[in-house]
């Protein structure tokens, strides 16, 4: 079958579009190596985004998502606060289920298509397209008790899915000191006071005061009410079950996640 246009040659290429930053590791290649907040785009589709950069634990690169440090904010919140994200940046915060999606989840390429017509004129098609889990993240999340005594767990897998699949969590193999109170939880829904995706009978982000990847109903909270110390009475407070149990509410805790295999070499500023 012939046609008035004959493709002669076509040459496809993927680009990432622009130079985005697409999370703290970005920036810190990039030579920024101190804490604080920095504007990031991982997805062009989207706005940019603020986000706190741990540049100096453990090689830094770390791109936080979650804090706890003086019950400042109010953690007890609906299913569309924690869609968007709450609080300040530099203090307590969640930065949102969408943005932490976005990160470890999307990445947007540019397809190029050039091809010569049989009148020799060059013609060029871009579209957009979007990528699912390109780059592989771990987390950590480091903690400290009421008495300062501090811990971290750490996971070599980190994502959570979109928001038609609840945010559901997946996480890989655990290390550090802290135990394992994420793992049980790998595979379940987000859930929250007004949306319940666990598997227990009842509501436990109700139950909990918090909101989190319940399952029946958790072996962490850190989302829970800032009590600060034991509470014989309830365990709705911040708590990492395998770290001084269910009923002691923790006085800081940080959650981030970082690349797969990140190397703390900023490029040189000299």
């Amino acid at each position: 079958m012939t046609t008035d246009l004959q493709e002669k040659f076509a040459n496809f290429t993927a680009e990432k579009p622009g130079a985005s930053v697409r999370d703290c590791a970005d920036l810190y290649k990039d030579g920024e190596t101190l804490n604080g907040v920095y504007t990031i785009t991982p997805d062009d589709s989207r706005s940019p985004f603020n986000v706190y950069c741990d540049m100096t634990t453990d090689g830094g690169g770390w791109t936080v998502f979650q804090k706890r440090e003086d019950g400042s904010v109010d953690f007890y919140r609906p299913w569309d606060d924690y869609k968007q994200g709450f609080g300040e940046m530099g203090g307590e915060h969640w930065l949102g289920l969408e943005n932490i999606f976005t990160i470890t989840w999307l990445k947007r390429f540019r397809l190029r298509v050039e091809r010569e017509d049989a009148d020799g004129a060059w013609r060029r098609k871009e579209q957009i397209h979007t990528i699912t889990n390109q780059s592989r993240y771990e987390l950590r999340v480091d903690m400290k008790d009421a008495n300062g005594v501090w811990r971290y767990a750490r996971y070599d897998n980190f994502a959570i899915a979109s928001e038609k699949d609840n945010y559901k969590l997946t996480v890989g193999a655990y290390s550090g000191n802290a135990g394992n109170s994420l793992g049980p939880l790998n595979g379940q829904p987000f859930s929250t006071k007004d949306r319940d995706n666990d598997a227990s009978p009842g509501n436990c982000a109700q139950k909990l005061k918090g909101a989190w990847w319940y399952k029946s109903c958790h072996a962490s909270n850190l989302n829970g009410l800032y009590h600060l110390g034991d509470r014989s009475s309830s365990a709705d407070g911040v708590n990492w079950g395998a770290f001084r149990g269910h009923k002691h509410s923790l006085k800081t805790t940080e959650m981030k996640l970082r690349p797969v295999g990140f190397k703390s070499s900023p490029v040189s500023s000299g």
